[in-house]
């Protein structure tokens, strides 16, 4: 019961020093104009992603009705509302990776991942992302994990890959 009590005081602390980086970081950029786009960058440096309860602070904070914010966070592509995993892989689905076979790539990642498109593996090691283009045509079809490009794919390349990153 101790050790339960010990984990939860320092979960609380850690998500109570986040919310002062949010906090801080709503200062900083407060009186800017267009403050909100920076602050949600700052949301999810801090948290990987952007949490409903610290959105709500920031409508507070930045007297932005909450619906707004929603609105700017779901049309910018690089800002998610649900957390995401350890290694982020974005699959082409661009005209010429589609053709030279990306779906067959893609289907064999969420196969090996256990994972559907857009999904994240239980153990938060994997997101699978698929994406319009990723300007590596001459690649095709192509696929970035994190910052890292894998071109010229096969399916059956697919499980040496994901290896690389477990």
């Amino acid at each position: 019961m101790e050790h339960q009590q010990t984990c939860s005081s320092v979960d609380i602390a850690e998500a109570d020093e986040k919310l002062e980086k949010v906090k801080h970081a709503i200062e900083q950029f407060k009186l800017m104009k267009g403050a909100l786009i920076p602050v949600l960058h700052e949301v999810q440096d801090i948290y990987g992603f952007l949490p409903e309860p610290v959105l709500q602070v920031v409508s507070e904070e930045l007297n932005l009705p909450l619906s707004e914010i929603y609105g700017v966070a779901s049309f910018y592509h690089f800002f998610s509302l649900t957390p995401k995993g350890e290694h982020v892989i974005h699959v082409c689905m661009g005209t010429a990776c589609y053709i030279k076979g990306a779906q067959a790539v893609l289907d064999r990642l969420s196969t090996e991942l256990k994972v559907p498109v857009q999904g994240t593996t239980e153990d938060n090691k994997f997101t699978l992302e698929a994406t319009r283009c990723l300007g590596a045509c001459g690649l095709a079809p192509v696929m970035t994990i994190g910052e890292k490009v894998h071109g010229r794919l096969v399916p059956n390349a697919v499980p040496k890959i994901i290896n690389e990153y477990k």
